[in-house]
């Protein structure tokens, strides 16, 4: 190529009477190592010093079509020349000094340029062969003593998902990629522009295969390729640092060579926060504040979560869900599920180490992957801009996390061990009796019978995760001064509903009276409040409020519990650890949620980004709808 135009020059004839001398020689050279004949042709070009260009798809000379040929023909047509007579050299010599001389050299004749190519398909499919073999045993030597497990080493070669690269004539899967510790790019990198939190989708393409984020200006552009939309970043915008969303490998775009530089791991840490066992342990001592890049201090579990539209049922939830030790500490280390295929586990526990990380580049989370994987799970059930009902969502997030986590030969998992209790339910239904007598006046019916009713008990052991409180219904008139009356019970009278003794009716799926008892207590009890009733019409809220200690809430004094079994400890007693609020009206209201942190055994109020310390006794003068209790050990 001459500036960028495609041009040919036929090199003189002189210079090709060498050419078969260069073309052993490149074939000793280059056959061992399997290149292919376009490659040959390059590499002839590279250290020869013949006065041309090879472009492809135009006409070559024979000549050079001819490097393909394997190195026996060549030997052969070799020797068959050395025999001929020395007054054709003599004749062959004096017609290119004539040729030299001459002011317009004639052109080489090509009679056909793809001949070449038709008669070295044989050839070409010999040397792939060939080239299979001698990287085979380079792959068994190289992965001596190692696992084959389907997958290449990480840091030896390529990224197998550059599918940009595999497009380009001179490149292939396998090379190695220079690895560089220093780069004159890296103060380039902005630091205040990085978000991790979103989907790793391409800004162009909105693929999200191959996403590389630009540590310049914070975007996600797909490959890196010299077809791909990173590389062409790097060109128009001049941005040169990218990191691999998957690998978490920086290259330099578009020399193409990879970064390592201890100073990029702070971004490592941030697009995929890690936890030690020991670091883990020690959240709940810390008491250290950690501070953002904008300098703004932020508690380590204490972050806001992002409201994007109507999603304050989700950020209460996971706010709840992160007081639970166990299934935090569970979600910190990602060995623990690892072997789970689910895209919601994934987002959850990324979710999860995000919101605990010491070392965000600010104080705040989106948790806008796991509302995307929200949505696909429950099948647009809970989505983005759609107000709903934390309850529901929290039964359906329990509920989906243990199927997704279970095993086929564990049918358990760290939902049930936190959660599950055990109820035994005494259903009475109704069995209609007809008699001929009369009994107790009753009224005749018009075929001279008498009818009456008569129960069937059937008693079952039903697992739960949550237990349901029924409020009383406020009062229907107003007081003296035309103003509402807001009623108060405490939590102990509405528990009674699982003493075993009290009868509730109910109407669905069909009519019959219930008695409940807890015959086995969970280690992290969660109750609602049943606030919200629906009718044909509208739905309404019952502003009764509840008074609930925060501290030792003790159960046998009011639930008939079963006795413990030998050597082991009846644990009946309580503390409050997440306490979810509704405000306003019912379908125009708001949720926030008020948690304790352990460390300092302060309660703070949270809401979407608002976090703010409040006082213990604040947080029992609200209108609560879930509670998270944690037993005392």
């Amino acid at each position: 190529h001459h500036k960028g135009k495609n041009t040919f020059t036929h090199p003189s004839p002189a210079k090709l009477a060498n050419v078969n001398e260069l073309e052993l020689e490149l074939l000793r050279r280059v056959q061992p190592i399997g290149l292919k004949p376009y490659r040959l042709l390059l590499q002839f070009t590279a250290f020869s010093n013949f006065p041309f260009s090879v472009t492809r798809g135009k006409n070559f000379p024979l000549n050079f079509f001819s490097l393909g040929e394997n190195m026996a023909s060549k030997r052969e047509r070799e020797a068959s020349d050395r025999v001929e007579d020395e007054g054709v050299d003599n004749e062959s010599k004096r017609q290119r000094l004539d040729e030299d001389s001459s002011p317009s050299p004639p052109p080489v004749s090509i009679a056909n340029p793809l001949s070449g190519l038709a008669n070295n398909y044989a050839d070409i499919d010999e040397e792939e062969d060939y080239v299979r073999r001698e990287r085979g045993s380079i792959n068994e030597r190289r992965n001596d003593g190692s696992q084959h497990n389907g997958h290449k080493k990480y840091g030896e070669a390529d990224d197998s998902d550059e599918e940009d690269d595999s497009h380009e004539q001179f490149s292939g899967r396998n090379r190695q990629v220079e690895v560089r510790k220093d780069c004159p790019y890296l103060d380039t990198v902005n630091r205040q522009v990085l978000d991790f939190d979103f989907e790793k989708f391409c800004s162009v393409s909105l693929s999200n295969l191959n996403v590389y984020a630009c540590l310049v200006c914070g975007k996600y552009y797909q490959g890196r390729g010299k077809k791909s939309h990173a590389y062409t970043h790097s060109l128009e915008a001049g941005h040169h640092v990218y990191i691999n969303l998957r690998t978490e490998k920086v290259y330099c775009l578009p020399d193409g060579y990879e970064i390592n530089d201890p100073s990029l791991d702070d971004i490592r840490n941030v697009l995929n926060p890690r936890f030690a066992a020991k670091e883990v342990e020690q959240l709940d001592k810390n008491k250290q504040w950690s501070r953002a890049l904008d300098g703004s201090s932020y508690l380590p579990g204490m972050v806001g979560l992002n409201n994007i539209k109507e999603t304050d049922f989700v950020n209460v939830t996971i706010q709840s869900l992160m007081r639970v030790t166990p299934l935090r500490n569970f979600f910190l280390i990602p060995e623990n599920y690892q072997h789970c295929k689910s895209p919601l586990v994934h987002r959850f526990g990324e979710l999860t180490r995000k919101i605990w990380h010491t070392r965000n580049f600010k104080g705040q989370v989106s948790p806008h992957e796991f509302l995307q994987a929200v949505m696909k799970a429950s099948k647009k059930r809970f989505r983005i801009g759609a107000q709903s009902d934390p309850v529901e969502f929290m039964s359906w997030l329990l509920n989906t996390l243990h199927a997704d986590l279970k095993t086929s030969k564990k049918n358990t998992s760290i939902i049930y061990e936190c959660f599950q209790g055990e109820l035994e339910v005494v259903k009475e239904i109704p069995n209609k009796v007809i008699s001929d007598k009369k009994e107790n006046n009753a009224e005749k019916l018009s075929d001279g019978v008498n009818e009456r009713y008569a129960f069937v008990k059937e008693t079952s052991k039903m697992p739960f995760l949550m237990l349901g409180l029924d409020l009383p219904p406020p009062p229907l008139f107003k007081d003296v001064m035309e103003k509402n009356i807001i009623p108060q019970v405490p939590l102990f009278n509405i528990l009674k509903k699982f003493d075993g003794e009290t009868v509730t009716e109910v109407v669905r799926p069909h009519i019959a009276r219930m008695q409940y008892r807890v015959t086995r207590l969970p280690k992290y009890m969660i109750l609602h409040m049943r606030r919200f009733t629906k009718n044909n019409f509208f739905v309404e809220k019952n502003p009764t409020l509840v008074n609930f200690p925060v501290k030792n809430l003790e159960l046998k004094d009011y639930i008939p519990l079963p006795t413990p079994k030998e050597n082991e400890k009846l644990r009946t007693k309580y503390d409050l650890i997440a306490n979810v609020v509704h405000d306003g009206k019912p379908g125009e209201g708001f949720y926030r949620v008020f948690v304790q942190r352990k460390s300092e055994e302060l309660w703070y109020e949270m809401q979407d980004l608002h976090v703010s310390e409040t006082l213990p006794h604040l947080v029992a003068l609200s209108e609560t709808y879930m509670q998270i209790y944690e037993q005392q050990q």
